[in-house]
């Protein structure tokens, strides 16, 4: 055996080559032969040129085209060998060439950790209880009937603004230097009280006041805010209510249900009802399996391969630079939310990277695997949750190999978290 595998440390391997006497001759003729086929020789046509000519013309280049074919396949041939589960591109090291004569080199790559995970037994959590409420209905009834929905202004002169009012308001903004800039004012604007779409504060200090009134508005702009120079900064609101409205629904009735998809009032009522219930369980649930997470996150410590978490770094970056985009953000505030930013990136990125190793363990011990009747059940829980028909949503998974992957791999996920459930301690509130 012309290598020896040293441990770096729990998910990197060194192979250390080295080989006293080595002969390129098949390795040569083959590079030779490839660099025949793409070259174009004065007096030849492409491809036609002698191997002897091309050899004396690229024989440095070939050569090295020829070591290096041999290096890729000695290490693919270890790699195999012993059974690593190589993560990312190797690393070549302390190369040492004697052209003809030997070569030894070192090859580093990091491969999947085995996770030897504690017992889960002793850990305790607590599920949220899912509740469900009369005003549910309503809310869902309202969701439906919003198109038909009519504003109007109350009558009452002296009705005082609460949350689920609209308010018709001019606003202008003033920063701490007295500025007040053109994005920061709006005129008859349209904002309904508890919708969440001012900065956090603004509409709560808008409850209680009337019609023709005004009033001086003060709220910090979030640590967060897309706009970094108001990141964090008191900003005064200078707020006049033009009009208070709501909005006056129809009565929900068999025939507006049955315009909405449903065959009567009773019917939507158990349906939306079980829809409810079913996505405050979903809900329930994602909090609990984050807690399980962190958890055994913080109960199991093992080394993490640097190319897994440069792979989901970068996914995450993908993913919240379009999430930056639809806000407004230029290229020029995205490398400066970046910056600011990077660390929590990679933090985040390395916790996913643990709790996902730390679930595939625990499914290949429990031999938890997503089966095509788990993809079919799936596929009707998806139709019945989102409204839409089955054969469309069959249509979009079986035609996407990568969005049917992406499905079953949270179906083991889901299934994973089932089997956790019977390991740990899971209480309901």
């Amino acid at each position: 055996m012309s290598y020896q595998v040293q441990e770096v440390n729990g998910c990197t391997k060194k192979i250390v080559f080295n080989f006293e006497s080595l002969d390129l001759t098949t390795e040569i003729k083959n590079a030779l032969v490839k660099k025949q086929k793409e070259v174009s020789l004065k007096g030849f046509r492409k491809g036609k040129a002698p191997l002897s000519v091309v050899e004396k013309m690229y024989r440095p280049q070939v050569e090295n085209d020829a070591l290096n074919s041999f290096i890729q396949n000695q290490m693919y041939e270890a790699v195999s060998k012993e059974d690593l589960r190589v993560v990312g591109y190797p690393a070549f090291e302390n190369m040492n060439y004697e052209p003809g004569k030997s070569v030894s080199f070192d090859a580093v790559v990091e491969i999947f950790p085995e996770v030897e995970l504690k017992d889960m037994k002793g850990l305790s959590f607590t599920k949220d209880k899912v509740e469900f409420e009369d005003s549910d209905l309503d809310d869902a009834r309202k969701n439906y009937l919003n198109s038909k929905a009519e504003m109007k202004e109350f009558e009452d002169e002296s009705a005082a603004l609460d949350k689920g009012h609209f308010a018709v308001m001019n606003f202008e903004g003033e920063r701490a230097n007295g500025e007040k800039p053109e994005n920061m004012k709006g005129e008859e604007f349209l904002l309904e009280i508890g919708s969440g779409q001012f900065i956090p504060g603004f509409e709560d200090q808008m409850i209680g006041m009337k019609k023709g009134e005004k009033k001086t508005l003060e709220v910090t702009f979030p640590e967060d805010y897309q706009a970094a120079d108001l990141q964090g900064e008191l900003v005064k609101f200078h707020v006049e209510l033009l009009e208070i409205k709501e909005k006056n629904y129809p009565e929900f009735t068999d025939e507006l249900a049955k315009e909405f998809g449903f065959d009567s009032v009773e019917d939507f009522n158990e349906k939306n009802k079980k829809n409810i219930l079913e996505q405050r369980d979903r809900a329930a649930k994602q909090k609990l399996n984050q807690e399980i997470l962190e958890k055994l996150v913080e109960e199991n410590s093992f080394d993490i391969p640097n190319a897994l978490v440069a792979q989901q770094e970068e996914h995450l970056r993908e993913d919240v630079k379009r999430t930056l985009s639809q806000q407004g953000f230029n290229e020029s505030m995205m490398e400066e939310y970046f910056q600011k930013w990077a660390g929590d990136l990679t933090e985040k990125a390395q916790f996913q990277v643990r709790s996902g190793l730390i679930l595939d363990s625990v499914a290949k011990q429990n031999n938890v695997e997503a089966t095509q009747e788990d993809f079919e059940a799936k596929l009707e829980e998806v139709g019945r949750t989102s409204g839409l028909e089955l054969e469309q949503i069959k249509s979009f998974y079986t035609n996407d190999e990568r969005m049917k992957n992406n499905l079953m791999f949270a179906i083991r996920e889901e299934k994973t978290f089932e089997k956790i459930y019977d390991l740990v301690s899971v209480k309901e509130a």
